[in-house]
């Protein structure tokens, strides 16, 4: 069975289940953004709690509420989960005041992942921009640990100011990656930067593509996606190649709520992640 596969199963099960996890470690990614690693407190929740990258939990505090979090860690490493979290709201803000040793609650996993079995043996373009990036670190880790399986990977991150520039230790260390290319902008830069100046879709000049066998993973604000996507599909890349992970208000993760409905699709449990040509009609559009 597929880590996906186990993932659908388990939540099937019992997709209201909230499972304590200790926070085992606090790591400060910028100003308001830290990643949570969380250890199940029930053995037999570690060894039967699978997930694939892209996929999200509800994060849980007991109290506050729950909010919709990504997933950041490799679907294989089974002692800790990963969730790097963003101070936006009421639950966030109360999750900012815990340390490790406390406990949160998981719900989950919920929705589609990226395709990464699927897309074996192809290039990999990895567009993201802003603090969006974080629904595709875990899928970049687990291409790397499997590097054999996949061929060149170029990695395309923008933000608007130097500070926001999340997971500096990980980019360094993807860009020493073997056929791998990381190329960084940002549109308003300080004396610190030493990379691109632009927005994100600016550094397409820069990377060469061969559309029979790329593959494009992109996440990030909406425009970037509707602007973006365009002018790969133009260098021959096909909508159905390119992979988008979309965010919306959720609240349930299994369909009922609709608060994450786009069009016909319930981002819950049709998304986060779908092809470009399943969510082009309803990108940008106010409503649906």
């Amino acid at each position: 069975m597929t880590p996906l596969s186990q993932a659908i199963v388990q939540t099937a099960a019992n997709p209201y289940l909230i499972q304590p996890a200790t926070i085992v470690e606090k790591i400060r990614e910028a100003e308001g953004i830290d990643t949570y690693r969380l250890r199940f407190v029930d053995e037999q929740a570690r060894r039967t709690y699978r997930f694939a990258a892209g996929q999200f939990n509800m994060v849980y505090l007991f109290g506050v509420g729950e909010v919709a979090i990504s997933v950041v860690s490799d679907p294989d490493e089974s002692e800790s989960l990963d969730h790097t979290i963003r101070v936006v709201g009421r639950v966030t803000k109360a999750i900012a005041q815990l340390q490790p040793g406390d406990e949160l609650g998981i719900r989950g996993p919920f929705g589609q992942g990226w395709p990464l079995e699927a897309i074996r043996d192809k290039d990999i373009v990895i567009v993201t921009g802003g603090l969006g990036c974080a629904p595709v670190v875990g899928a970049i880790e687990y291409v790397f640990r499997r590097r054999s399986r996949y061929g060149k990977v170029k990695i395309l991150h923008g933000v608007k100011t130097p500070h926001d520039l999340l997971f500096r230790q990980r980019f360094d260390a993807w860009r020493r990656q073997p056929d791998t290319q990381v190329l960084l902008t940002s549109d308003q830069p300080d004396k610190t930067w030493h990379y691109h100046v632009g927005v994100v879709t600016e550094l397409f000049e820069q990377v060469a593509v061969d559309p029979a066998r790329t593959v494009v993973l992109m996440c990030g604000p909406e425009i970037m996606m509707r602007l973006g996507a365009p002018i790969l599909i133009e260098r021959g890349v096909p909508a159905a190649a390119i992979y988008v992970s979309l965010e919306r208000h959720m609240e349930c993760g299994i369909g009922l709520c609709g608060h994450c409905q786009m069009g016909p699709y319930f981002l819950c449990k049709d998304g986060p992640v779908m092809s470009y040509d399943q969510a082009a009609p309803w990108l940008g559009k106010v409503g649906v």
